[in-house]
């Protein structure tokens, strides 16, 4: 791959298929466009626990690698917010009413692998996930809030408290990509990765529709 361009550049160009697939699926068409109800966007919160779970038990087992640490932050921590949102929107019980979808389980064991091993394929899910979340979340905490009355309590995960400017976090952020002193061969594989996590949120949507049908037959 050429290095003309910068990484960043060349990563958000070569995904945004994937990425606009994952925003295009249906269950999260619906969802933002009011023909979801309260009770699937619990499924995908819920969903999403497990998935941060494994994401920030990786961070923490790759704070001190010389590259991934740099785009560790405690400012991005999820998980205790989703907690609090499943608190609010289950019961003090939604541990026991939880379960991982079958391309949430996938989603996860993929993680944990590449979270234990490869620095760069962290990274991929790693920057999937958050720059996501600072960017098109706040749009949909805002959908949220308006179709189900949420005040904070249970979009707590869509709200960053600690980045005054989501904007600003991200060009740092995509600028640390650049600086990583990746070979062309190991760009095209964290590139590909970030593929692949892209397709795991489509096919999550995808689980989380056919759940839903089967629930209402």
């Amino acid at each position: 791959m050429s290095n003309v361009i910068p990484f960043s550049q060349a990563l958000r160009e070569r995904t945004w298929s994937g990425h606009g697939a994952s925003e295009s699926a249906g269950f999260m068409t619906d969802l933002m466009n009011g023909k979801g109800n309260r009770d699937d966007y619990i499924a995908l919160v819920a969903q999403h626990f497990f998935i941060y779970e494994a994401i920030e038990a990786a961070a923490e087992r790759m704070k001190n690698d010389p590259v991934a640490a740099s785009f560790i932050s405690p400012k991005l921590t999820r998980l205790p917010a989703i907690t609090e949102d499943l608190r609010f929107l289950i019961g003090d019980d939604w541990a026991e009413q939880i379960t991982p979808l079958p391309t949430t389980a996938r989603y996860v064991a993929r993680i944990n692998e590449v979270g234990a091993t490869w620095s760069g394929g962290f990274i991929a899910h790693h920057y999937t996930r958050y720059l996501g979340d600072l960017s098109g979340g706040q749009f949909i905490r805002t959908l949220m809030q308006r179709q189900f009355g949420f005040e904070t309590n249970g979009v707590g995960f869509y709200l960053f408290a600690d980045i005054a400017e989501p904007r600003e976090f991200k060009d740092t952020y995509r600028a640390q990509l650049d600086a990583v002193g990746w070979s062309d061969d190991e760009r095209e594989r964290v590139i590909d990765e970030v593929v692949a996590a892209y397709g795991f949120n489509t096919d999550l949507f995808l689980d989380l529709a056919h759940a839903k049908a089967v629930a209402a037959a």
